[in-house]
Order: structure tokens, then C-alpha cells, then sequence
């Protein structure tokens, strides 16, 4: 019998390194011997989020490493909308309530959403800061539930946000993690951290570490 791996992915939709990951994570996520979870930390909303301009150039250049790195790519539209923009801010808040909308109503969707608000950003240039915009990327999914809930943004919404948030930055605590992307696997009731670097070159180093490849 196959053994089941629990595979938690700690990310924010907003980092270039996790959307960097994103092609391995989506190959992963396909696996049918893989249990992935996707975990939304917030890393970069609220208290975490940050005018864009001030460090646009820093970003930009990582942006490119992270392109050499994993194939994904970084778009002028991206770099003149959004690092360009003068009131620009790096604020995860909306995209991260929408990932959680999805998750509480078409869990199985997440990984899809995530792709879609990081190729909106990074390859279309738009403003996922924006609920309206968020909500339309989300309305294109069929994923109609989810978009009227981030735009009421209502209470049960925020609570569950506030709540799985908190999860996932309790458990980077718990093991010494970082930053994301970041990879908590369990077999057989044994957890091990992975070494996130190896996403941006592919899922198969991440599944032979798992004994899958």
C-alpha cells in the first residue's frame, strides 16, 4: 500500500519566491500520493505590508535571480504598474482573504488561485492589492462563492483568516522557519523539513527527498 506524505506549504501570494515555486507546487500538488496543504501565513499583510517604491529596485533585481532560478517570468507590465507605481504597497491582505475564501468553500482550487493572483501580478501587471481586481480573477475560476465573500469581506471570513494566519505562523515558529516559500513533510508520523531551494529547479528533487521519484 502506498504511504500518503503530508506535505504543508507555507507561502504568501505575494512573494516572488513562492510564486517562483509555483510551477513545482502546482506538479506536486498533482501527485496522488501527496496530501498537499497550502498554509497562507500573511506575511506580508497587515503589520508586514510595505510601500512598494521604497525598495522597487531591491525587488526588481531579485525578481530577475528568481527568474534565472525556477523559468517563471517577471513582466515589464509587472515592473512599470507595479514596482512603478508611486502609491504601490506590497500588502498580501486581499490576496491572502481570497485564498482562504477558496479554501473554505472548493478547497482543491487553492493551488489554482494562487497561480492565477501570482500571474496577474507578475506576468499581467495588476494591482492584486485590489479586492475588485481579486474578486474578478476569482470570478473567472468559477469560484463565484469565494469572490462575493472577499468583497463583503465579512466577519466569518476575516475570523477564519485571522485564525489559519496565525496556524501557519505558529508553526514556522515552532520549527525555526524563516521565510517562504518553506516545506513541513510527514511520513509515518515523521515530520521533516525540506529544502524549499529545490522547488525553483523542479518537483523531482522534492520527491525524491519524499522516496517518491
Amino acid at each position: 500500500m502506498t504511504q500518503t506524505v503530508t506535505l504543508q506549504y507555507l507561502f504568501d501570494p505575494l512573494c516572488g519566491w513562492c510564486y517562483g515555486a509555483s510551477a513545482s507546487i502546482k506538479a506536486l500538488s498533482k501527485q496522488p500520493e501527496i496530501d498537499l496543504q497550502p498554509m497562507a501565513t500573511g506575511l506580508f499583510s497587515g503589520t508586514g505590508a510595505r510601500p512598494m517604491k521604497s525598495f522597487a529596485a531591491q525587488a526588481w533585481a531579485m525578481d530577475q535571480r528568481i527568474g534565472a532560478l525556477s523559468g517563471q517570468p517577471f513582466s515589464e507590465d509587472y515592473r512599470t504598474k507595479v514596482l512603478g507605481s508611486e502609491d504601490a504597497l506590497l500588502d498580501s491582505t486581499v490576496a491572502t482573504r481570497a485564498v482562504v475564501a477558496v479554501s473554505a468553500s472548493t478547497p482543491d482550487r487553492v493551488i489554482d488561485t494562487l497561480a492565477a493572483i501570482q500571474s496577474a501580478r507578475y506576468k499581467d501587471g495588476k494591482d492584486v492589492t485590489s479586492a475588485v481586481v481579486v474578486a474578478g480573477i476569482l470570478t473567472d475560476l468559477g469560484l463565484m462563492d469565494a469572490s462575493a465573500r472577499l468583497l463583503a469581506a465579512d466577519d466569518p471570513l476575516l475570523h477564519l483568516v485571522n485564525t489559519r494566519t496565525a496556524a501557519a505562523r505558529d508553526l514556522m515558529n515552532a520549527y525555526g522557519l524563516q521565510g517562504v516559500p518553506s516545506l513541513i513533510a510527514t511520513v509515518n508520523a515523521e515530520l521533516s523539513i525540506l529544502d524549499a531551494s529545490a522547488l525553483y529547479s523542479g518537483p523531482d528533487n522534492i520527491l525524491a527527498a519524499l522516496k517518491l521519484a
